[in-house]
């Protein structure tokens, strides 16, 4: 599995395993309208990749990330010479915390180290924000690998806990020999928009992960149920012109149910997913039902939740 170097929340890096066996067999170009951090277009066989998000600082990062296409070596140049330059702690170089900084405070000594080196950088950010080298390396060393912007557009994230280390080298080295080998392209547009406004071939294939209308997290923000009734909607127009689409999203989250999905998807097929979501008080207890609604028949039976 190839893990996505912006680490996003709530990507579907762990279920791709499970999602991979229900995709088509075969289809030429995948479309995300939903792409997040790439963790379904980086774990999926297609001729042509068509990625789309709505965060417009996501679609600037993979675009910023792309131009290094079959150079890759003069991004990580540039990548650790910043990180030196502002002295950021880099496990991976070698480059770490005193073992006295790790003994008086144990679970935060990257975040004690790199602090001002980390606000410094944020804001000459937000001074710049053409620097996307600078706001891939807030990304890497911010509080779980988030994109958080305020009301004002300041890149408002504080530092984490966290360094530049041998998963986000090997993220890295996956994502540029991933692009090197493929043709992606990546667009910022709302997903009305996006959907409406495409020309679809047979050989098509849309994978939606849209934000969870009953699940609560930064992701999710601003996403209502009018948004869930036009993506819907918009879903329907796709099935109608005979293009295959999976939709992934939540039936049920922390006692809510989404009446809504779960009337519309009675005309389609519904696959439960076994959900990263766990419940820390009884793991016995499936406090989320998660699917994969499709409009084709990949083996197996389907279920009903």
């Amino acid at each position: 599995m190839i893990r996505s170097p912006f680490f996003y929340v709530g990507d579907k890096y762990k279920l791709m395993p499970q999602l991979r066996k229900y995709f088509p067999e075969n289809f030429k170009n995948l479309i995300e309208p939903f792409v997040g951090g790439g963790s379904v277009f980086l774990n999926t066989e297609a001729k042509h990749y068509v990625g789309n998000d709505s965060n417009s600082y996501m679609i600037k990062l993979h675009n910023f990330l792309y131009s290094y296409k079959g150079k890759s070596e003069q991004f990580f140049k540039d990548f650790e010479n910043i990180i030196k330059k502002y002295n950021l702690s880099a496990s991976f170089l070698g480059d770490t915390v005193s073992q006295e900084l790790k003994n008086k405070h144990k679970k935060t000594y990257y975040a004690v180290y790199n602090k001002d080196a980390y606000l410094k950088i944020r804001d000459e950010f937000n001074n710049n924000k053409n620097d996307l080298m600078k706001l891939y390396v807030l990304l890497i060393y911010g509080f779980n690998h988030m994109l958080r912007f305020n009301g004002s557009g300041e890149f408002n994230l504080p530092v984490g806990n966290v360094d530049y280390n041998k998963n986000v080298s090997k993220a890295l080295h996956v994502y540029f020999n991933f692009i090197d080998k493929h043709d992606v392209e990546f667009t910022n547009l709302d997903f009305r928009e996006f959907l409406k406004n495409r020309e679809y071939d047979i050989d098509d294939f849309v994978y939606l992960d849209p934000p969870y209308l009953i699940s609560a997290c930064e992701y999710n923000k601003g996403w209502d149920e009018t948004c869930e009734i036009d993506l819907l909607n918009a879903i329907d127009e796709l099935n109608a012109k005979g293009v295959k689409f999976a939709l992934s999203n939540v039936f049920v989250h922390k006692g809510q149910e989404n009446d809504l999905l779960i009337e519309w998807s009675k005309k389609y097929n519904v696959i439960n997913v076994k959900s990263n979501y766990i419940s820390y008080h009884d793991n016995s207890i499936k406090e989320t039902v998660e699917v994969l609604i499709t409009n084709y028949s990949v083996g197996g039976k389907y279920e009903r939740s």
